[in-house]
């Protein structure tokens, strides 16, 4: 057996041991985990090891860490974070990891087991474990869901800052001999993020009040919507594993032909077959609604896609979303 295919079954093995076994903290916890007798600071020589779950914290943390880190992220461009599995591959990257990071908030609930399990050896950080521990009253709740929060708090940009500034405190703590560089990355990252939200709220307002009904493939854009006045509608829930709701479906054909709604989107990492069928639903009520451009909701653009870092991925949906619904409605 060659040996990288050895440490990997290795790895598994002995994850699933501690998995049998359990831990004293509950599972989905989101607070910063680290059990008793864990170190919680570097003792290594630089660049640190870090994984994290998705493009978009992977991201926070790069801009963070700066060359003092190897950041990696577990999914990619289009990997939708609902649906995301541990495979051995993916184990022996967290088991090799100085730190992970994670969004939380069960964005990565399919995953949560793992990361817990992890936890007993080495810090394991959700971005949202301040807002959570604070009871942060900007926190979104899904109807009929009480105590569960919507994940996607990085399209509400200024939420998304105090998320990077408590990932930077997490470092600083795990590495305080570079703590002063990692406090610099992260203050002139906040004041970048401070005019991307100033440059996001201007140019929403281009958008007739009567036309800000944002309607995509799921429930994603929440934290979008209540920050920047607009509304928004899911064709599913916040979660992309959600069942589809028919009736639903046919109540936001109604709001969009009523409206003369000029435009929908669809997402990267979700399939556009709703979408799809609700525009060809608009047209048989005698309503033509436009495909807008693509939105990034859970995970980033690829590389040259201009989307690929956080304020770009920002950026690029805003665009789309000006472009679709700024537009004259139709008669």
């Amino acid at each position: 057996m060659k040996s990288s295919r050895w440490e990997t079954w290795c790895a598994v093995a002995v994850l699933a041991v501690s998995v049998c076994t359990g831990c004293n903290s509950p599972s989905g916890s989101e607070s910063a985990h680290s059990a008793k007798g864990v170190s919680q600071q570097f003792d290594g020589q630089p660049p640190l090891s870090i994984v994290c779950t998705t493009q978009q914290v992977a991201d926070a943390v790069r801009n963070i860490a700066g060359e003092h880190a190897e950041v990696e992220a577990l999914m990619g461009p289009g990997v939708d974070p609902h649906l995301f599995r541990t495979k051995p591959s993916v184990i022996l990257q967290l088991q090799q990891a100085d730190i992970i990071f994670y969004n939380g908030l069960h964005l990565e609930g399919k995953i949560a087991d793992t990361l817990e399990q992890l936890s007993s050896r080495k810090p394991v950080v959700p971005l949202t474990g301040r807002l959570v521990a604070d009871h942060d009253s900007r926190l979104l709740s899904p109807t009929g869901f009480s105590g569960v929060h919507d994940p996607h708090v990085w399209h509400d940009v200024s939420l998304w800052a105090d998320c990077v500034d408590y990932a930077a405190e997490q470092l600083c703590e795990f590495d305080p001999q570079r703590a002063d560089d990692y406090r610099a990355n992260a203050s002139a990252y906040r004041k970048q993020l401070d005019e991307l939200d100033a440059e996001v709220r201007a140019q929403l307002e281009t958008i007739p009040q009567e036309q800000r009904l944002l309607v995509t493939a799921h429930d994603a854009f929440s934290y979008f919507s209540a920050a920047y006045g607009l509304k928004t509608i899911g064709l599913k829930g916040i979660s992309t594993d959600d069942e589809a709701d028919f009736a639903h479906l046919d109540a936001v054909r109604k709001i969009l032909v009523d409206n003369r709604v000029p435009a929908v989107f669809v997402e990267s990492s979700t399939s556009p077959r709703l979408v799809n069928k609700l525009i060809e639903e608009c047209q048989s009520a005698g309503h033509e609604v436009r495909l807008g451009e693509e939105l990034y909701s859970d995970a980033m653009g690829g590389a040259g896609s201009g989307a690929e870092e956080y304020v770009g991925m920002i950026q690029a949906n805003v665009s789309a979303i000006v472009d679709g619904l700024a537009g004259e409605q139709q008669p």
